[in-house]
């Protein structure tokens, strides 16, 4: 690797870290990154999931006040997040990426307006439901934890996004407060990609000297973005997140039509 391709393979795994703590959607800078130094797709999907899994560990530390309260949804969350993780990682090496990804840039846009407008959506929901406002949530558990399947499953499968998409999930499912909405989704990213990484791995479609110079970079970013963010007030953490979406969104149908 020369000197250029080192500092923005280091710099995209830096920015993604902090994107992923916030929001999600950092694999649109690292994946990009990766195939321009060079690394085949698959290979670039299995050494940014890598990388950033193991990134993950600072976003962990930096929420670390909010473990305790989140502890009680790991049970019904953490074991779909494996089955799914390791379905969509098992699928990356079996299926084509075009029918896949045509459906993906409409799933991130429906999960980011949802987030923008899931407030108002279930304060109607509850107001039918003669309950009030802020209440519990809309959704039920089961429900949840089937969608949280679903997320988990296009986790491991390529993961760009997947942190938009359990917000919406966690905020129809009656949490409110945006901090500990990000550590709840950043354990369960974690477990997530760690399941990809691990058949990632397995199956050799990891390029180690890349993931090596990423890895430090990505530790980096996701203790920056979970130890800043937690510092701004949330409305404009939610307009960070929405904004992020919108963006991937608009980049992943550019994609799709290019």
């Amino acid at each position: 690797m020369t000197l250029v391709e080192i500092l923005v393979l280091a710099g995209s795994a830096l920015a993604a870290g902090a994107v992923n703590a916030v929001a999600g959607g950092g694999t649109l800078l690292t994946f990009p990154a990766l195939l321009l130094a060079g690394t085949s797709p698959v290979a670039a999907n299995a050494t940014s999931t890598v990388a950033l899994t193991i990134g993950t560990a600072g976003s962990l530390f930096g929420f670390r006040k909010q473990w305790a309260e989140t502890r009680r949804w790991l049970a019904a969350f953490v074991p779909v997040s494996i089955a799914g993780g390791l379905a969509g990682s098992w699928l990356v090496t079996r299926l084509g990426d075009r029918s896949f990804m045509s459906v993906v840039p409409w799933l991130l846009l429906f999960a980011t307006v949802l987030f923008l407008v899931q407030s108002r959506v279930k304060a109607l929901l509850l107001r039918r439901k003669g309950g009030d406002v802020g209440e519990g949530g809309v959704l039920s558990m089961p429900a949840c934890v089937a969608l949280q399947f679903l997320v988990a499953l296009y986790g491991g499968y390529f993961g760009a996004g997947i942190g938009i998409l359990m917000l919406a999930v966690l905020g129809f499912m009656g949490m409110a407060d945006i901090h500990r909405m990000n550590a709840l989704k950043n354990v369960l990213a974690a477990v997530i990609n760690g399941t990809a990484a691990l058949w990632f791995s397995g199956s050799g479609a990891v390029d180690w000297t890349r993931a090596a110079v990423m890895i430090p970079g990505a530790l980096a970013g996701y203790w920056l973005g979970a130890h800043f963010s937690q510092r701004i007030p949330q409305s404009v953490v939610r307009g960070l997140v929405v904004g992020t979406g919108l963006v991937i969104s608009a980049v992943m149908f550019w994609r799709l039509l290019g």
